[in-house]
């Protein structure tokens, strides 16, 4: 026969002996008491994984019916991209003799090589039209007003890294789609005033599409835009968190909560 406090103890759900360990009140000092809205409070300021989020958010603010969820897609396919691009990586030599012979061998020689490419590409193209989307219901909703002008700027810029990102991707398949592209690009590029010509020197390294700009886009596809870009979402990110969270429509109280005209509370 066991003792009657051990016996006791296994009668305790899994789930509440781990939260009675020390190891779990190390990383979450206060309980999230859904009942105590000061406790919730606590518990959402004193994590540093649920302090990404306001302690309190607007329910209407987070209907996919007003939001489209398209910054969170926007968000999951980078991180869809990321993984692709960094596995592409291991089969990829950015130079003109091995670039298209490497996309060649990956399409069908590398087991599911086809399908990672395809992941990649059609993730690129889709978070363009995402972020258009997002940006499109800001506009929308008006969500770009006071307090949020900062954020709407970050947005903005986001938004051109992302193209930049996509039209850098362009060339490294080093196709006669990436090279007529690149070259309309940097084209338009040198008719800007005055820094047209340093403009396109400075994408292409030279004065046409060869092998410095196959190392230059590579380059910026892979480390210079992607780098400068999370630091910009990092700060997106924070300006939602500490402009309160989503902008909603009721920012003061629900149509679910209004009581109607002579009914009692």
């Amino acid at each position: 026969m066991k003792p009657e406090p051990e016996r006791e103890a296994n009668r305790v759900p899994l789930r509440e002996r781990v939260r009675q360990t020390q190891l779990w009140k190390s990383i979450f000092r206060v309980e999230l008491q859904r009942t105590d809205k000061r406790t919730r409070a606590l518990a959402v300021l004193s994590n540093v994984f649920l302090h990404l989020h306001p302690a309190r958010i607007n329910r209407d603010a987070v209907r996919y019916g007003y939001t489209w969820g398209m910054g969170g897609i926007s968000f999951y396919l980078f991180l869809v991209l990321t993984v692709t691009g960094v596995l592409l990586m291991f089969y990829y030599h950015p130079t003109k003799i091995q670039a298209f012979r490497d996309i060649l061998y990956l399409e069908h020689d590398v087991p599911f090589g086809r399908l990672l490419r395809n992941m990649h590409r059609w993730a690129g193209h889709l978070m363009v039209i995402t972020i258009w989307l997002h940006m499109l219901r800001v506009v929308l909703t008006g969500s770009y007003k006071t307090p949020r002008e900062f954020n709407w700027v970050v947005g903005v810029i986001l938004l051109v890294l992302t193209l930049l990102l996509s039209f850098t991707g362009y060339l490294l398949p080093d196709d006669q789609l990436g090279f007529w592209a690149v070259t309309v690009g940097t084209n338009m590029a040198r008719a800007a005033p005055l820094v047209g010509n340093d403009i396109r020197f400075a994408l292409l390294g030279g004065s046409i599409v060869d092998a410095n700009a196959l190392l230059r886009a590579y380059v910026w596809h892979c480390i210079g835009i992607p780098v400068v870009a999370i630091v910009f979402m990092s700060v997106h990110f924070w300006r939602v968190r500490k402009d309160g969270g989503i902008s909603g429509p009721a920012p003061v109280v629900l149509e679910s909560e209004i009581t109607p005209a002579g009914k009692p509370k």
